[in-house]
């Protein structure tokens, strides 16, 4: 008698978790459609998911019935698709740019970083939005964001506010590189570099650096492949950073009262994992073709429940404060990078 009563509660769990989590897939998909409809690469599903479940719960108000899905979409559904986004990455075309190019990119991650955060601190933006905002600059984006909030433990709107940062300045950034690339005297190789190591979405660093040509796509594309990977060490440096308190501040924006618990990234090390073995050459390339399709909906579903958790009138209250500091953080990785780039030979 004991088996069917323990089944009782997982088909229970099942049937509380499919009404959310099938409007966020929902979402998703939609926003995925919108994107292929559009014809233009650069409109990110994951950003258009995020418009349209922050809409919807502005039309429809909070519905308990959805909550346990939702729950489940922003953290084990986020949590898969960061650990598949490493098969997407192999040490073979990290290799290829040369160890300069490597360090230029891993520079532009260990800076950017922590100077978001401390001029976060400056200017009066709460850490967590601060830390997102910096991850997002930093790394990669969207899935940079999504990812450090499970250590970072930003309220709803603040993933949505670093969102909209990231891609408002990620979308500037593409659009001025390549007016900048001739003025600057860069080469194809110098100037996909550059795009590379500080451009935000993966989309919008490819996106710039085709601008300069075939070998500056090449170049710009494993730059930012290089930031990707990067990924895993930053969350749990930063997971590290959060548990301490930080030098003068504490989670959430508050003074700092000693160490506190942080969640460990475990999902960082599946991410890791991946990238080792999809160097080794076992992977089907189906499997990483697949991951390609897969990841960007993952994410995008992630992000569609965090839109549908937001209260936009929260958002509105963050004020321009952190949009000042994504431009800052924005025009100290391009500086950053442009002098890395001059100073290798």
């Amino acid at each position: 008698m004991s088996a069917p009563a323990a089944a009782v509660p997982s088909a229970g769990r099942l049937r509380s978790l499919l009404p959310g989590l099938a409007l966020s897939t929902a979402i998703a998909l939609l926003a995925t459609f919108l994107r292929n409809a559009s014809g233009l690469a650069a409109l990110n599903p994951v950003v258009v998911a995020l418009v349209l479940g922050v809409a919807l719960r502005a039309a429809i108000g909070p519905l308990p019935l959805l909550r346990p899905g939702i729950a489940f979409a922003v953290r084990p559904v986020l949590r898969a698709a960061i650990v598949l986004l490493g098969l997407q990455v192999t040490l073979g075309q990290l290799l290829g740019i040369g160890a300069g190019a490597l360090g230029l990119a891993a520079a532009s991650v260990a800076l950017t970083l922590p100077f978001t955060i401390w001029l976060g601190r400056q200017i009066g933006v709460e850490a967590p939005l601060a830390q997102l905002i910096g991850t997002g600059t930093a790394i990669c984006g969207a899935s940079a964001i999504v990812a450090a909030n499970q250590v970072a433990r930003g309220r709803e709107e603040d993933v949505a506010y670093a969102l909209a940062v990231i891609t408002l300045c990620g979308t500037a950034a593409m659009l001025i590189y390549p007016l900048l690339g001739g003025p600057l005297g860069l080469d194809a190789r110098a100037y996909g570099l550059w795009a590379g190591a500080s451009v935000h979405e993966v989309v919008q660093a490819v996106g710039a650096a085709a601008a300069g040509g075939p070998v500056a796509t090449e170049v710009g594309t494993v730059a930012k492949l290089a930031r990707v990977v990067l990924l895993a060490p930053a969350v749990l440096a930063l997971g590290f950073w959060v548990g301490r308190g930080g030098p003068g501040e504490g989670p959430g924006g508050g003074p700092a009262g000693g160490p506190v618990k942080a969640p460990v990234p475990w999902f960082a090390f599946g991410f890791l994992a991946l990238v080792a073995l999809g160097s080794t050459g076992l992977v089907p390339p189906a499997a990483v073709a697949a991951s390609r399709w897969l990841v960007p909906l993952m994410l995008a579903a992630s992000v569609a429940g965090l839109g549908l958790s937001t209260d936009i009138r929260a958002l509105r209250m963050r004020g321009a404060k952190p949009l000042l500091l994504g431009v800052a953080a924005s025009l100290f990785i391009s500086a950053l990078a442009l002098i890395g780039v001059a100073l290798l030979p």
